[in-house]
């Protein structure tokens, strides 16, 4: 994982329930390294948002969805086929 993942992980990781801390951490992390591998699609973030989103804190989602389309700006050259934005 390198720096800007990592900042990106605490950044969420604050921002979701306390109870899903280690669940948010799994699913951070295996996007992670398909992103690092080359292998992250458009069906990876299709089925990651809707977990990512009810694992956050309700009064959070404003801010992570700002933060997470920065996010997705910024490694979309990684993507196959990017059509983000």
């Amino acid at each position: 994982m390198n720096s800007g993942q990592e900042q990106f992980l605490s950044f969420i990781l604050e921002r979701v329930k306390d109870d899903k801390v280690e669940e948010a951490k799994e699913l951070l992390v295996e996007n992670f390294k398909k992103l690092t591998e080359g292998n992250f699609t458009q069906d990876d973030i299709m089925l990651f948002l809707p977990k990512m989103i009810a694992l956050l804190k309700p009064e959070k989602l404003e801010e992570v969805q700002y933060v997470v389309m920065q996010f997705a700006e910024n490694f979309s050259h990684l993507l196959p086929n990017s059509k983000l934005g």
